[in-house]
């Protein structure tokens, strides 16, 4: 990233912190976005392997750690950039699960994983950067391991990096809700080698 983006991320970086103290993203753990979480966590079933090791980018208070029942995974990393977001995250861990905050331009896993998620994180990455992330991420997946992608809205050309030869697509869905502009479109893809 250049001087000017690395700022930006930087703000960004700030912005949240400050937004997670002051409870801006409580309503993740509304019933609207609970349809989300339920779906991600359907797709980790169908699409991971038993007891998968999941990796979720973005994972803010681990939210949808909370979805995921305890005898259904064997270890579970969420990552953040958000300080504040881990340090309530990490109230709510296990033996089995860890939060960390990190920099999705620069985190590196330090082992490979069944499922990862990137859990509203993929619009976020600078558009130099999502290569570089996809092909670190793509290291540190198991074969036959499976991303999980969960994108707001339209998600501003996000698809394009998944929708292609590189990828075999096994799910693709829009989650609606009662408010026509609030809905996620949510795919599992596995990387072709």
């Amino acid at each position: 990233m250049n001087t000017i983006d690395k700022f930006k991320n930087w703000q960004r970086k700030i912005r949240w912190n400050k937004q997670y103290r002051k409870g801006r993203w409580n309503s993740l753990r509304s019933d609207r976005e609970r349809i989300r979480y339920e779906t991600i966590t359907k797709h980790i079933n169908k699409y991971g392997k038993n007891n998968p090791d999941i990796l979720d980018l973005g994972c803010g208070e681990g939210i949808l750690f909370e979805h995921i029942s305890n005898n259904n995974y064997n270890s579970f990393l969420g990552m953040d950039f958000s300080s504040v977001s881990i340090k309530k995250a990490n109230k709510i861990k296990t033996d089995k699960s860890e939060f960390i905050c990190e920099d999705i331009h620069s985190f590196v896993p330090n082992k490979k994983y069944d499922v990862i998620i990137f859990n509203e994180i993929f619009y976020y990455i600078n558009e130099t950067e999502k290569p570089n992330v996809l092909n670190i991420m793509k290291k540190h997946l198991k074969e036959d391991g499976v991303f999980i992608i969960s994108i707001y809205r339209e998600g501003h050309g996000c698809w394009n990096y998944f929708d292609n030869n590189n990828y075999q697509k096994l799910k693709f869905e829009t989650i609606t809700t009662d408010r026509a502009q609030t809905y996620w479109k949510i795919g599992a893809y596995k990387p072709i080698l």
